[in-house]
């Protein structure tokens, strides 16, 4: 978990200002979209994915990139989008294996913040042109669009729903990371957060409601999880019509400690969640060199989404 909090380009506790971002080293804020942003395209696919079809697994193979803008810390997507999308669309290809590679574009639209802010709750929100902005590439290369919250102290419902124009679309999913999802008095980056099976299962139902009211097709729900304390009552969390929920093991260091991890939080994964496996370009090479797709593909149960941080 990353102990220092600085500032990230275009968050804060209105859409539309400054904040800060959990990250190990200090970033360069950056404008996160242009003066005159425009709107996206209309999505691809006749309303369905954008590579084709209303279902995602076994079909496809989610590989992602993660980022927020100006935060290199954070992940790829911190800027040069279409420089990325390309690197983004060769790697996804390297995990195929029999599947149709489905590149992933996660933006933390919600981060967690060292400081309280104007509401106090310790998390900003990253403008809506600049989530317009990552919409529009992502279309561009038929890319998904998952929309990362990382809520501080706010309630994260309410922060899902306030997306609900963005998740209201085809192609766009949700992700919460609930490692800075703290409760009163605490601090987000100086303790682990915390979720419950019954929270996570009242979003799932939320997606599924929206599913089911526009016609959408499969939606991807992931959560991220590092450690068996971040999550309680795993077992409350059901399946829900349309919605594909699937848990990203987040485990940061050598590769035997990542195997650790990996094994300690699937043992418990209900039968309904699909797995995903999370690599850290910098923290994970610290320790050694960084798995490959055929070492990640050879895990038990098969991740069928890997993203990159």
């Amino acid at each position: 978990m990353a102990s220092v909090l600085v500032g990230a380009a275009a968050c804060s506790d209105a859409p539309a200002s400054v904040g800060s971002a959990p990250t190990p080293a200090k970033t360069s804020p950056r404008p996160s979209a242009p003066a005159t942003p425009q709107p996206p395209p209309p999505p691809s696919g006749n309303g369905g994915l954008p590579r084709g079809g209303r279902v995602i697994f076994p079909k496809y193979q989610l590989v992602g990139y993660v980022g927020l803008p100006g935060s290199p810390a954070l992940g790829p997507l911190d800027k040069d989008l279409e420089k990325k999308a390309a690197t983004l669309e060769k790697l996804s290809k390297s995990y195929a294996a029999e599947r149709i590679p489905q590149p992933v574009m996660e933006l933390i639209a919600v981060v967690a913040k060292g400081s309280p802010g104007k509401d106090g709750l310790y998390r900003g929100r990253l403008a809506d042109a600049a989530i317009d902005e990552y919409l529009t590439v992502a279309r561009k290369h038929k890319m998904l669009l998952l929309l990362d919250i990382q809520p501080g102290r706010a309630k994260i419902l309410p922060e899902v729903k306030r997306l609900e124009r963005w998740l209201k679309e085809p192609d766009v999913g949700l992700a919460f990371d609930p490692e800075w999802a703290v409760g009163p008095g605490q601090v987000p980056g100086r303790v682990y957060g915390h979720t419950t099976g019954v929270e996570l299962d009242s979003i799932a139902s939320y997606l599924s409601g929206l599913v089911r009211a526009n016609n959408l097709p499969e939606k991807v729900f992931v959560f991220h999880q590092l450690s068996t304390r971040i999550v309680s009552n795993e077992k409350a969390l059901t399946k829900h019509p349309g919605v594909v929920t699937i848990k990203s093991v987040d485990g940061i260091g050598a590769r035997t400690d990542k195997l650790e991890t990996w094994g300690k939080l699937t043992a418990t994964l209900p039968s309904s969640v699909h797995a995903g496996f999370k690599l850290f370009y910098t923290e994970d090479t610290r320790h050694g060199p960084l798995m490959t797709p055929p070492q990640v593909l050879a895990l038990e149960p098969r991740p069928e989404f890997v993203v990159y941080e």
